[in-house]
């Protein structure tokens, strides 16, 4: 086994219930090519931070990934089953300043009534470059209006579904634009997201973000760093916001899981203010969270 990989597989039964885990060799065949994750991306994920072998935000993660599966009609996921998985995983790459864990659940292979399962945990990648000179985002326009949610639940906004095509385009989309990162504006004109980042913009002493309710995945990362806010005399608070009131603010970030707090530089191409002292602060604290 690789060194710095590690699988877990989750068992279940006909009925879809996890019935426990067992690990795996991350190098050999483990889903078969007519399961649903490969034939229809029908399947929902996690992706956890492990700092210094110790699962940050888990719960709520896994809270996150029961709500994913049942706006997916999936079987709900045991907690206590996948966060033993995730603690197990984590435990091996103890000694890993940063590593993280990718919890799976698809609806299993075509025709057949058992879901699949899977945990899969390696180190992450060096972010410090993103986490102090900043990234270039652009604004694209994720051609949906910002009720979509509650008007066509059928689309799985705010879902964190296996179907990451479009989030993949996106990313290649701000690359062709010489962009690191995108940020979805819906066709109503409201800021929504990034294609794998939750969006947080400081204007005076308030933290802020966008609503779920826009139909975007509630951020793990955005909450802790909420909670953490009144430490650097900060207020959480959750808003809608347009281009002109990211413009327009004292700076802002894209923050997520692995990566954590990313400070945006320039926003199509217009360079903004990045606040150091502040990523530097919250990057210190994501690193140190100890659950």
């Amino acid at each position: 086994m690789a060194t710095h990989e590690h699988l877990i597989l989750v068992e279940h039964d006909v009925e879809g219930h996890a019935t426990g885990w067992v690990t795996a060799h991350p190098d050999l065949p483990q889903v078969r090519v007519t399961d649903v994750a490969a034939t229809r991306g029908d399947g929902v994920f996690e992706t956890i931070s492990i700092g210094s072998g110790h699962p940050q935000a888990l719960a709520a993660h896994l809270e996150r990934f029961a709500r994913s599966a049942r706006m997916l009609d999936l079987p709900e996921p045991d907690p206590t089953v996948w966060a033993d998985a995730v603690r197990a995983l984590a435990d091996l790459l103890a000694d890993h300043e940063e590593a993280w864990v990718k919890t799976v659940l698809t609806r299993g292979v075509e025709g057949q009534p058992m879901p699949t399962g899977w945990a899969y945990a390696t180190i992450s990648a060096d972010f410090r470059r993103e986490r102090t000179d900043g990234i270039d985002v652009v604004l694209l326009d994720r051609g949906l209006r910002s009720d979509a949610a509650t008007t066509s639940p059928w689309l799985l906004a705010g879902a964190k579904t296996l179907s990451y095509a479009v989030n993949r385009a996106a990313a290649r989309e701000a690359a062709r634009r010489g962009a690191d990162d995108a940020l979805f504006v819906s066709s109503d004109g409201l800021l929504l997201e990034g294609p794998t980042s939750t969006l947080v913009v400081r204007r005076g002493t308030e933290l802020l973000t966008p609503p779920a309710a826009l139909g975007i995945l509630p951020g793990t990362t955005q909450v802790d760093l909420f909670a953490a806010a009144p430490e650097w005399g900060l207020e959480g608070r959750v808003a809608t916001l347009t281009a002109a009131d990211l413009a327009a603010a004292d700076s802002a970030w894209l923050v997520s899981s692995v990566r954590h707090a990313a400070p945006i530089r320039s926003i199509d191409g217009v360079e903004r203010a990045i606040d150091s002292e502040l990523s530097a602060a919250m990057n210190g604290f994501l690193r140190r969270r100890l659950r």
